[in-house]
């Protein structure tokens, strides 16, 4: 993440770009459900499409300037690895999260309906417990595995495998807490009860910690004694 940029100008794009995330999270949600005429495999390709194209562009867009975290598990993974302070990291946290709920406002406004709303769509059960686990695991997996190997790929990366992720997930991979939250404020095609919310923010923490632990020692590279001896002699 670039230091570039001072930490206001950070969080501020943290915020706008989580409230762009929702926005077409939510929006691209009303518009499939409206033109799908009761389809819902067309209503979710919509939701699907719109949703993975627009992270690659957020991503791109606000990468250079906060890192384009949008996801408070993505922030906990860089508190876990120590490249980012607590403070810093809390801020990030509450500039996605109000960003989220404003982005799910904006949505609202945009097709005409009660800016405030509480979802009534339950998402319950283990399986989709299990499935925001796997979910947020793959999501940090793509994350880690770029960072280390091709960082330039790391918008488009993360595009497709949230579009990959919708579709394979019994949960359509919210794996964000900062997502879940909001959308417990949208009863629309993408909302989620809030009963059901806590049981995916913990599951989404767990796919992320278990992340960082396993790809820190999947992705480090050992030092044997033919490497050494062969820096000595150079």
């Amino acid at each position: 993440m670039t230091n570039s940029f001072s930490t206001l100008r950070k969080l501020v794009a943290e915020g706008l770009g989580t409230a762009l995330l929702l926005a077409i999270v939510i929006g691209s949600g009303i518009m499939g459900e409206t033109l799908a005429a009761g389809n819902t495999a067309i209503a979710l390709l919509g939701n699907t499409l719109a949703t993975g194209a627009g992270l690659v562009v957020l991503i791109t867009l606000f990468g250079p300037v906060s890192g384009a975290h949008f996801n408070p598990v993505v922030t906990l993974a860089f508190v876990l690895r120590r490249e980012m302070s607590l403070g810093l990291a809390a801020g990030y946290i509450l500039a996605q999260t109000v960003g989220a709920v404003l982005g799910v406002f904006a949505a609202h406004a945009m097709f005409g309906q009660s800016i405030m709303q509480v979802s009534t769509r339950l998402r319950d059960g283990p399986s989709l417990a299990f499935s925001e686990a796997v979910a947020t695991f793959g999501l940090l997996a793509t994350i880690l595995g770029c960072m280390r190997f091709k960082p330039d790929f790391t918008p488009i990366a993360v595009g497709l495998y949230i579009t990959s992720a919708y579709w394979f997930t019994a949960s359509t991979a919210f794996a964000n807490p900062a997502v879940t939250i909001a959308r417990s404020l949208s009863d629309t095609f993408a909302g989620i009860a809030p009963s059901s919310v806590a049981l995916f923010v913990a599951a989404q923490c767990v796919g992320a910690v278990l992340a960082v632990i396993v790809f820190r020692w999947l992705l480090s590279q050992q030092t044997t004694a033919n490497t050494i001896k062969a820096e000595v002699e150079l």
